[in-house]
Order: structure tokens, then C-alpha cells, then sequence
């Protein structure tokens, strides 16, 4: 049995203020452009004002891409168009600006960090402020063995919760949220179908890098074996992280539920993140409410997990390169969002305008009985 009480996160999170929400929904209604003409970037921006407690909102000033990082024993089973351990690669061309993702980010001003949790390479391989919570080199095959420990699982998660309160506590207002890893995503839609009472086959997508139809029927199989083996821990989500998750995905999971807890909005990138996120709906109902989801990345593991936490893509380009790249795309448009809530003027009071002209008409009528007296 975990030795972490996850029942502590459902006493901890509270919903965004829903008090300010109204506010903010009110103030709506007075902005001189007519309520519903912006569609849903009226209802992004009273969503970040009741995360963020105060009306008029905030401008998201100090938002930060965060990407758990791991390698995935499945891989090997050739689930996946890069070849096992193939995300160190990933994670290099990352820290060198050469991905989709550095490339967004440079263009946005938005940092990057990458949190290593099990890249199957040396510890050294990387600086220090992106290994310092490793837990293990690559997470196991979850077909037919444990992707961790319980110990290392919740090592992990704790892991992620220490990342959400050092973000928090360095005035990061928004975060990205993705993952750079090999097989990920297999474990991601075991973890989908777990959750949500699905077949194999129904969850599993085609990936980052599209595979054939071959590797997709492996994919299915080793979804499919993982499922039976996550079926009986269904009731504890840190063993069922354990049994068929990864470190980077506890991390993940930890992370989110901690941001939270900490009431730091983040935006969801693909299904990794998803898969996560519903683990963490498991733990605390409340979490999702912190939570938007940045795209639709067309995998149906992503698509069954977002509708189960009733949450809706912002964009749907087919984004599927991972990396946070979708969710990134999705930033300008929350803060657009918060930019028209908070700068739009409101309509001039109907009291207001009455007022300024009565004087106007008083003074007339005194200076035509002024007149008048006079003529008289």
C-alpha cells in the first residue's frame, strides 16, 4: 500500500472562486462589446479571473512550457515509429532550440523546462536542473511486468509535486504541460482504457509519429495485455501508476494534482497529459476545474479522457508532434482571452448619461426664464 495518502489532494483542492466567477460574468455583460460575440474567449477569460481570484483578470505574464521526459520498456516491442530509448534524442534537440516546441516557445517568450524522469541514458547526459529528479533509467515493460516500483512511483510523484511548488513559488501564472518520450503513449491509452472501461482498441492511437497498420496491431496486443494486468489495482492509483504508468507519467500526475492544490491553471497538451489528468479526476473530483485542454490531437485516447473530465480542445489542427507543441499553440489564445476581459471598456452607466444631460437641460431653462424676466 502507497505510503502517500492521496485523499489529502481531494480535501486540499478547492474549485476556482466561483463568487469572483460571477463577478467576472457580470462585469461581462456591462463591456461594450455584446456578451457572446467573442464565443469562448468570453468563457476562457472568466475561467483564468476565477482562477486567478480577482476581477478584472490578470494578464498572463510569466506562463512556462514543462515537459516530463521518460523512456518506455513497451517500446521495444516496436509500439512506436522511434526506436526504444529514442527520447534522449528528443530531449537533446529540445535543449538545443531544434524542435517544434523551442521554436513556438522562442517565438511566444515562453521558457522551456525539462524535468528527466527515467530517459534511458547516463544520469549525466544532461545538466543538473534537468536530471536532479530522476528516478530510475527507463520504466518497464508494462505488457508483462510493472512499469515501477511502488516505491519509485510515488518517488516520482513526489517528484512532481516538488516541480508545481517550485514553479508556484517562482511566479510562474500559467503552465504548458507535455512530455518528451518513447512509448508513452501506449501507456498513456492503458491508462485511458483502465479508467474509462474500454477495449484496447478503442483508445489506442497511431501516436506522435504516425505508425503503420502492423505496428499499430502490436500496439493494440501490448494495450491490450497491459489492461488485464492494470484491471486489478483499478482502486489504487499510485499502484495502478506503478503497475502500468512510468515515472514520467507519475511525475505528471503528481505535478498536475499539485498545481491544483497550489492553484496554478495549466494547460493540457496530448494524450500523456490527458491520461494523467484523468487519474488525477480520480484522486480529486475538483482538479479538472484547474485544467484546460489546449488541442485535440486526433488520438482517441486523448478524445475519451477530455470528454470524461468534460473538457473541451481550444484548437483542433491535428497537432500531433507531442512536446507540449498543441498546448503551447493554445497560450496566445488565453491570453487574448484575458487581454479582451480586462482592457475592453464597460458601456457608459444609462444613469450616468441621464445625469450629464439634465444639468444641461436645467441650465437652459433657467437662463430662458432669465431671459424672459427680463424681457418682461
Amino acid at each position: 500500500m502507497s505510503r502517500i495518502d492521496l485523499d489529502d489532494f481531494s480535501d486540499l483542492i478547492e474549485r476556482p472562486d466561483g463568487g469572483v466567477r460571477r463577478e467576472a460574468e457580470a462585469r461581462r455583460e456591462r463591456l461594450v462589446v455584446p456578451p457572446g460575440s467573442l464565443g469562448r474567449l468570453d468563457e476562457l477569460g472568466e475561467w483564468l479571473s476565477a482562477a486567478q481570484g480577482v476581477v478584472p483578470v490578470r494578464p498572463v505574464e510569466r506562463p512556462r512550457v514543462i515537459l516530463f521526459a521518460g523512456d518506455h520498456g513497451v517500446a521495444g516491442l516496436g509500439v512506436s515509429a522511434r526506436p526504444a530509448g529514442g527520447a534522449t534524442e528528443l530531449v537533446r534537440a529540445v535543449l538545443e532550440g531544434g524542435s517544434p516546441v523551442s521554436v513556438l516557445a522562442r517565438r511566444l517568450d515562453v521558457p522551456v523546462r525539462v524535468v528527466d524522469m527515467a530517459l534511458d541514458c547516463a544520469p549525466d547526459t544532461f545538466p543538473e536542473d534537468v536530471v536532479r529528479h530522476r528516478v530510475r533509467r527507463g520504466s518497464g515493460r508494462v505488457d508483462i511486468e510493472d512499469a515501477l516500483t511502488l516505491e519509485e512511483a510515488e518517488a516520482a510523484f513526489l517528484a512532481g509535486v516538488a516541480v508545481a511548488d517550485e514553479e508556484a513559488d517562482s511566479g510562474t501564472d500559467l503552465v504548458v504541460l507535455g512530455d518528451v518520450s518513447v512509448g508513452g503513449t501506449t501507456a498513456a491509452s492503458v491508462l485511458v482504457a483502465a479508467l474509462c472501461g474500454t477495449d484496447a482498441s478503442v483508445v489506442t492511437g497511431r501516436g506522435g509519429q504516425p505508425i503503420d497498420d502492423l505496428a499499430w496491431m502490436r500496439k493494440c496486443a501490448a494495450v491490450r495485455d497491459a489492461l488485464r494486468r492494470a484491471r486489478p489495482v483499478l482502486g489504487d492509483q499510485m499502484q495502478l501508476l506503478a503497475t502500468v504508468g512510468g515515472a514520467d507519467l507519475a511525475a505528471m500526475t503528481g505535478f498536475l494534482l499539485q498545481c491544483a492544490v497550489r492553484k496554478l491553471p495549466v494547460i493540457l497538451d496530448g494524450v500523456v497529459a490527458a491520461a494523467c489528468a484523468l487519474v488525477g479526476q480520480r484522486v480529486a473530483f475538483r482538479a479538472p476545474d484547474w485544467w484546460l485542454a489546449g488541442h485535440g490531437s486526433g488520438e482517441p485516447g486523448q478524445a475519451k479522457a477530455l470528454d470524461r473530465m468534460a473538457l473541451e480542445p481550444l484548437l483542433e489542427q491535428g497537432v500531433k508532434a507531442g512536446e507540449g507543441v498543441g498546448a503551447l499553440l493554445a497560450l496566445p489564445l488565453v491570453r487574448a482571452a484575458a487581454a479582451l476581459a480586462a482592457e475592453l471598456p464597460e458601456k457608459p452607466a444609462a444613469g450616468k448619461e441621464s445625469g450629464d444631460e439634465a444639468p444641461e437641460a436645467g441650465q437652459d431653462a433657467g437662463q430662458d426664464a432669465g431671459q424672459d424676466t427680463a424681457e418682461a
